[in-house]
């Protein structure tokens, strides 16, 4: 598969008709359609259901479509890596986070990084855990910024200052709203929404002392923002970290007795980086190393 034909296979994709599709790609529509049906000859799939008025992504296009996404990503990231000149810092870092107080010392970091650097960029991508680790290791992500508890044994790893405080984002009205602080007991009978991640459900586990499937869990999530809206529409209480933000008719209680968790900055083990990937990761050293 060449870039240039899963270019033209997501211009298709995304405007669902090729005669639009060809014109923002400066090519025919004869072209266009050729190099289509020669993608699917190759791949032995169809990927368009064809009608009069648009095309529409099969099952098999769609996999492509996420494939594809990712493949030309990874191809203008190594682009970027291979152009930097020895002279001064370029090109991009791509980095994952989580939704995290500590994403504010990365924040700094970055900044200063930057103002010594200024031709650098930073890519951030938003996502829990898993989605970063993934991320990582099919090359699309630097590094990841992510919360403790997590599996970090196929990474090399610096450990981020700053914690992150547990407890239960609920309704302005619920009759938790006016406590200082929620014990296990507070909660057993709560509708609660709780992240997808197996290791932060074990660990909420171990703080109430039961077994997860005795909580009322009615949601899981994996990011705050979208649990949150549902806090606010009354689905249940989120179970979270907390964070420098407000969400309108919520309020944030933390757990008693308490749970502080880590956040780490990880990034592969004896992966060759490029120049401006190296400085940064030296530069963080440097930088945690004043914390210490």
């Amino acid at each position: 598969m060449e870039l240039r034909v899963l270019n033209y296979f997501l211009m298709v994709a995304r405007e669902e008709n090729i005669t639009k599709a060809a014109q923002l790609l400066h090519v025919t529509q004869p072209t266009l359609s050729r190099q289509l049906m020669q993608l699917e000859e190759e791949l032995g799939v169809k990927l368009f259901q064809r009608s009069n008025h648009c095309i529409i992504l099969t099952e098999e296009g769609m996999l492509l479509k996420r494939r594809a996404q990712e493949m030309i990503s990874l191809a203008e990231k190594t682009r970027q890596d291979l152009m930097q000149k020895d002279t001064e810092l370029t090109g991009e870092i791509s980095i994952g986070c989580g939704e995290l107080q500590s994403v504010d010392f990365l924040a700094k970091l970055l900044a200063q990084f930057q103002a010594e650097n200024p031709l650098v960029r930073f890519n951030i991508f938003s996502g829990n855990a898993d989605s970063i680790k993934e991320r990582i290791e099919n090359g699309l992500l630097d590094m990841g910024l992510l919360t403790e508890p997590v599996d970090i044994t196929k990474y090399a790893f610096l450990h981020v200052p700053q914690k992150e405080t547990w407890g239960v984002l609920v309704h302005k009205d619920s009759e938790l709203a006016g406590k200082q602080a929620v014990c296990p007991s507070d909660l057993l009978d709560v509708p609660l929404m709780i992240s997808n991640r197996d290791l932060i459900q074990g660990l909420i586990a171990n703080w109430f002392g039961v077994d997860f499937d005795d909580l009322h869990i009615v949601c899981r999530y994996n990011l705050l923002y979208n649990a949150a809206i549902l806090v606010r529409n009354k689905i249940g209480a989120a179970v979270c970290i907390k964070l420098d933000c407000s969400y309108d008719d919520t309020c944030f209680i933390p757990f008693s007795p308490s749970i502080k968790s880590g956040s780490v900055l990880v990034w592969k083990k004896d992966q060759m980086t490029s120049p401006t990937m190296a400085a940064f990761l030296d530069y963080s050293q440097n930088a945690l190393k004043a914390f210490l």
